[in-house]
């Protein structure tokens, strides 16, 4: 069995994906983060830009954000941010373009 860990994307007005994964990676302020099952504790400011997920039975998803905190305690991954826009097809730039386009209306 794979080693996962419960991660939770959530946006201000939303809770965008709650599950188990394999691996997280983000983009902080300081710098490129992976994380992996049983990964340290850390508290970080998250970079504007993307978020890639990677779930059991080789599913895979992207979302763009901009920026907010990651968490990482006891096998939980916690990004919490204003805005986020998913993609389950895997795919940046639609991702990105549906979070411009809701920030530019909320305007």
């Amino acid at each position: 069995m794979t080693n996962t860990m419960q991660v939770s994307l959530v946006a201000a007005d939303r809770e965008v994906w709650s599950g188990e994964a394999t691996v997280v990676n983000a983009s902080t302020v300081e710098g490129e983060i992976g994380v992996m099952a049983d990964h340290m504790p850390v508290l970080s400011v998250l970079a504007a830009g993307q978020v890639d997920v990677r779930t059991e039975n080789d599913g895979h998803w992207v979302a763009a954000i901009d920026g907010g905190f990651l968490s990482v305690s006891n096998n939980h991954v916690k990004m919490i941010c204003e805005h986020a826009e998913i993609s389950f097809e895997s795919n940046f730039d639609e991702a990105k373009r549906k979070l411009d386009a809701k920030v530019a209306s909320e305007q």
